[in-house]
């Protein structure tokens, strides 16, 4: 099976995403934890997506960990090339949506870049140039008061700008619907303008169909996963992957449930709401973590094994957005953020080691922590959840059912429906 699509997506629940976009689509799909070593052997599949932790650490060591995922993918073949940000367009004025672009389209040599972080399934729309998180611009959106990465700007042209000394253009929605060869047209419009990147405007799924097709021999795109339902087809219309079925349920693993969550975005908190109405819920104590680490991880664990066996368990990071504020100021956002992913990391390791083999993770720096303190490698991709998560199996031992899903994602009973599909 050769491999067509090389995928880079700046976090762990993005990659997911991603690759469960592909998968419905119809294209086989493995998705790696970073880069693989050098002499692993490349997973047969005809999509790979390489899943790295870059959307918050500095930009200088996002770019290098892109180019290394790149440049991996152009030795085990990949004919095209697609880098995957959030459908909110996490980043900050410094990046690292911008530096890794330019990065990768100098690596490349890929010319003009679309820029599309539309998913209109999950209500990310982008219209003039501006992103809407459902009715509300992002500025408007609880994306303004993020932790990490506050999006207080929506128009996405001058949001890139900012990042990139490149000339970022728009190509508006009624170009768009004028179908495949009016948006081909206005690319090459763009690059005689001298343009690196166009920002697509895109409202519904068809949009994105249109904007696929457009880009069938485009060297690299940028965006959300919803951006990429186009490509599938192309490989397809090209007679390069032949017509599948819906992807295929995963084996049943049984054990125990268990869900963390490290986010403290408004779906979060809603969904660890949820789920402490019907089941034990644990909130984790930074400032307490701060103190003793080890000895808060071990109490966890001691609150956490003797309910297993009864039904599913919920640790989460505790707090309020401002609490979360206000622990960020006392220990500083990084340390504060490292802390419990640390923390959740570990438990994860203790409660697999207790055996849970059905695990739900939310957010994606939290899943990112909880996958590499597992020592996961790779992800079979299964059956969607909900928009944007699908079902995973571990590939390795132990024999391990997962969920991960990013903060911003889901409906408020996603946790206990994402554990009834991982049996």
């Amino acid at each position: 099976m050769a491999l067509l699509l090389g995928c880079i997506a700046d976090d762990l629940t993005g990659a997911t995403d991603l690759a469960n976009t592909l998968a419905r689509r119809g294209m086989s799909v493995v998705q790696t934890i970073g880069v693989p070593s050098p002499g692993d052997s490349v997973p047969d599949a005809e999509a790979i997506v390489v899943a790295l932790k870059s959307r918050t650490i500095p930009a200088k060591e996002a770019v290098a960990q892109s180019l290394t995922a790149c440049r991996w993918l152009k030795a085990a073949g990949a004919r095209q090339f697609y880098f995957k940000y959030c459908s909110t367009f996490d980043s900050t004025d410094q990046g690292n949506i911008g530096p890794v672009a330019d990065a990768l389209v100098d690596e490349l040599d890929a010319g003009l870049t679309t820029v599309c972080p539309a998913f209109p399934e999950t209500g990310r729309t982008i219209y003039q140039g501006h992103l809407f998180i459902g009715r509300d611009l992002l500025s408007d959106s609880p994306m303004r008061n993020h932790p990490l990465t506050p999006m207080r700007d929506a128009n996405l042209v001058r949001v890139l700008s900012r990042q990139t000394r490149s000339r970022v253009d728009l190509v508006p929605i009624t170009t768009v619907r004028q179908g495949a060869s009016s948006m081909s047209a206005s690319f090459g419009y763009l690059t005689r303008k001298l343009a690196r990147y166009a920002v697509i405007d895109a409202i519904e799924d068809d949009d994105l169909m249109t904007l696929g097709a457009a880009c069938a021999e485009m060297k690299l795109m940028t965006g959300g996963s919803g951006a990429a339902i186009g490509l599938p087809e192309n490989f397809r219309q090209a007679g390069l992957i032949p017509k599948r079925e819906a992807v295929a349920p995963l084996p049943a693993v049984g054990g125990h449930g268990a869900v963390i969550a490290g986010s403290s975005s408004q779906a979060t908190t809603g969904q660890v709401a949820a789920m402490r109405a019907q089941h034990p819920g644990l909130a984790l104590e930074p400032l307490k973590l701060a103190d003793n680490l080890e000895q808060g991880i071990a109490a966890a664990l001691d609150w956490a094994k003797p309910k297993l066996s009864a039904g599913p368990v919920l640790i989460h990071a505790g707090g309020t957005p401002r609490e979360v504020a206000d622990i960020q100021a006392k220990l500083g956002r990084e340390r504060a953020g490292a802390l419990i992913e640390n923390a959740l990391a570990k438990i994860a390791q203790g409660l697999v080691a207790a055996g849970v083999r059905r695990l739900v993770v939310a957010g994606g720096e939290t899943s990112g922590a909880v996958v590499q303190g597992l020592g996961i490698k790779a992800l079979q991709i299964g059956p969607q959840i909900d928009p944007g998560v699908p079902a995973c199996l571990a590939i390795g031992t132990p024999r391990l059912a997962l969920a991960l899903k990013s903060g911003n994602f889901a409906m408020e009973d996603f946790f206990m429906k994402a554990l009834d599909v991982l049996q």
